[in-house]
């Protein structure tokens, strides 16, 4: 009988020699009560917590006296025990990122992290070459920890015939608390609020309990059931395996076994039940499993939440006896259990982990190396224009800039734009939500046909602080035509506020080389002296190709190449997900026979984004950055599409050439019923010589 005079938390699942063990951990404190407040104080060393939530105790985040490292400020140096001897960190000295994690038994989140063979799969086969890991322990555990991280390594990548990534993995068996350098100040001080690194918890009362039962609990994924648990006290109802409809648990949480049948079938019947949320439990001596759809499932919408716990017998005892339970859902504060040293030597956050994969950690690594690999370009020869630096974007007006032109620009042939987005402070807390296109415009001549057209398009992350992206706009020289230029770079007026940097970059590249030669020997490049403006999107619903019309032209004299170039992407979303995660293609027909067609194949796919992070794309976001999108990414450049066209047409310079755009869903004409969606596009012909 645990006495009135202590706290249990319960179901802590931890592996050893390969298999589950269960354990409790038992936290004893000191409790008076207060009259004055009528509360019951549970005093520890120096503080004291007020209980809230029917009892189940509420523990305060630990601030500290004074402000600690932040992302973006330089790492100091550290030398750490491990298991294979001493590992140390020098500034300057690494030659990659190195991702610190901090693992605890008191989350659900990471045992499922660590048992799940997916999980250690990715991180053995697919942490980049460049990357080295460094794994602590939070707990008094830690020499067990640490044993059992490193079997779990070996075994996998041993079984993945990728031994020779174990030399890039240490493991230290010290817990943070002893380790005396500035790591646990920043896993501290840092905190976290993100699915992944707080201590998500279910709390049972039940009348004549005298203290709840509290145990880890691991949610469903969010892309699956958005639904979360609020702080409302429920009703605990057993309902076997969940794999048939229950008419008792209507109103109240269905406990449910797992096995016998899918995630889904539990939670979709447990739905058609009318409960108001499920918990499933792993059987005894099984880890937390990452609860999801599959295929088909996932097109089913389900408006309850749902968690795994570990099987609780106190619990499962009470329900068989006929004792009303009731069931609470809490999250506790925790450290971070990530964050990071980039090859700049720069602290880094690690982002928001969707669900519970070392993918996570590969993809904030693989962004590590864009972005050494980015730094490596920016250091080319190139005659730089600076345009904003660090400036506010906000509102209606955005970012605005008038900038003088330097001479000679017709001696370069690249043109890039190196933009970047930060946020108002340094943690991703402070960033903007949602995602919002950035679009950049210039005008150079205000009587001229190209002042504001759009020279550059970007999709911000969604909270997170981290993108820099280059950008190659050549074909589009011919707008900066005047000797002074405003640039003007916006979002939606109601966006948070971002601070943006931008300078365009002209250099020389064989881009344009025709493989001809002068007379003085030099190689002839081409360059663009003419913009013919296409078309613009518009609302993608029945009516959408009805607004575009072909087009004649002519091609201008002395032309020697003629560029489609254009920049599409598709947004809102319709009853078929239109056009954000729907397939749409886009086609300029030339001649009436040159079909010249764009596809966004990815949109909709569940990692066409996160792969696309070696590009550039910032991983690790809020929501569902991972997901492809119908020409875009959340965090990343809109990169122009460009397709030679020259022998499509006739140069001959009558006005014998037409061109109609059209563009498609499913191969025909959108047809929404509601919602549609829409297109944002800005096309041309650009005429060389």
């Amino acid at each position: 009988m645990v006495s009135s005079r202590t706290l249990t938390v319960r179901g802590n699942m931890r592996l050893s020699g390969g298999k589950f063990s269960m354990f409790c951990c038992l936290v004893v404190l000191t409790a008076q009560f207060s009259k004055a407040e009528g509360k019951l104080k549970l005093i520890g060393d120096t503080a004291a917590c007020d209980s809230h939530d029917n009892n189940a105790v509420s523990v305060r985040s630990v601030t500290t006296s004074s402000a600690g490292p932040e992302p973006g400020d330089p790492a100091a140096a550290f030398t750490i025990r491990t298991l294979d001897g001493e590992f140390s960190f020098q500034p300057g000295a690494q030659q990659g990122s190195l991702i610190i994690h901090a693992f605890t038994n008191k989350s659900g989140f990471l045992e499922c992290l660590w048992s799940s063979e997916s999980s250690l799969t990715s991180l053995v086969q697919d942490l980049p070459e460049s990357t080295q890991v460094l794994f602590l322990s939070l707990d008094d555990s830690s020499v067990d920890d640490a044993l059992w991280m490193r079997e779990q390594l070996h075994r996998v990548a041993v079984q993945s015939g990728k031994k020779e990534v174990l030399s890039r993995l240490h493991i230290c068996p010290l817990p943070v608390f002893t380790l005396g350098n500035w790591l646990p100040s920043v896993l501290y001080y840092w905190g976290c609020s993100s699915r992944s690194c707080v201590l998500s918890q279910a709390v049972f009362t039940s009348e004549g309990w005298n203290i709840p039962i509290i145990i880890k609990r691991l949610d469903a994924r969010y892309d699956w059931l958005m639904t979360r648990w609020g702080p409302k006290s429920h009703q605990l109802v057993d309902a076997g395996d969940g794999c048939e409809p229950a008419p008792s648990v209507a109103g109240a949480v269905a406990w449910v076994s797992e096995g016998n049948c899918s995630f889904f079938t539990k939670v979709e019947n447990m739905a058609k039940s009318n409960a108001s949320g499920v918990l499933v439990y792993a059987m005894f001596g099984n880890p937390l499993q990452d609860m999801n759809c599959d295929g088909d499932e996932c097109n089913t919408t389900l408006n309850i939440p749902a968690s795994m716990v570990h099987y609780e017998p106190s619990v499962a005892q009470a329900l068989q006896s006929g004792q009303q339970l009731y069931v609470t859902f809490q999250i506790t504060p925790s450290p971070t259990f990530f964050f990071s040293i980039d090859q700049q030597g720069v602290l880094a956050e690690m982002g928001w982990f969707l669900y519970p994969s070392f993918s996570f950690l590969n993809w904030q690594a693989q962004w590590f190396d864009f972005y050494a690999d980015l730094l490596m370009k920016l250091r080319r020869p190139a005659k730089v224009v600076p345009v904003f630096d660090k400036v506010l974007m906000q509102g209606e007006k955005g970012a605005v800039a008038t900038v003088d032109m330097p001479a000679g620009l017709l001696d370069y042939d690249l043109l890039e734009l190196d933009a970047s987005l930060l946020c108002p402070g340094k943690r991703d807390s402070t960033c903007a939500h949602w995602d919002h296109t950035v679009q950049l415009f210039v005008c150079c001549d205000q009587t001229g046909p190209y002042c504001n057209t759009e020279l550059g398009r970007w999709i911000t992350a969604f909270r997170r602080g981290t993108g820099r992206w280059l950008t190659n706009v050549s074909p589009l020289r011919p707008l900066l035509d005047g000797s002074k230029c405003t640039l003007t770079m916006k979002t939606v007026p109601w966006a948070m506020p971002w601070f943006v940097s931008l300078n365009l970059r002209f250099s020389i590249s064989n881009e344009t080389a025709t493989g001809n030669f002068t007379d003085d020997g030099e190689e002839e490049r081409l360059h663009p002296f003419r913009l013919m403006p296409l078309y613009s999107g518009g609302t993608f619903d029945k009516n959408y190709n009805k607004r575009f019309k072909p087009i004649k032209f002519a091609v201008p004299p002395s032309t020697k190449k003629v560029e489609l170039y254009a920049v599409i992407t598709a947004h809102g979303s319709d009853d078929n997900s239109c056009g954000e995660f729907c397939v749409t293609s886009h086609h300029f027909l030339f001649n009436a026979f040159y079909n010249n067609t764009l596809i966004f194949d990815s949109a909709g796919s569940p990692l066409g984004c996160a792969m696309r992070v070696k590009e550039g794309a910032v991983p690790n976001e809020h929501g569902t950055w991972l997901y492809g999108r119908g020409g875009w990414c959340d965090g990343l450049q809109v990169d122009p599409w460009r397709i030679d066209i020259t022998k499509q047409l006739d140069v001959s310079g009558s006005e014998s050439n037409t061109v109609v755009y059209f563009g498609l869903f499913n191969g025909t004409d959108p047809n929404p019923t509601k919602d549609p969606g829409y297109i944002i596009m800005s096309s041309f012909l650009v005429f060389y010589k």
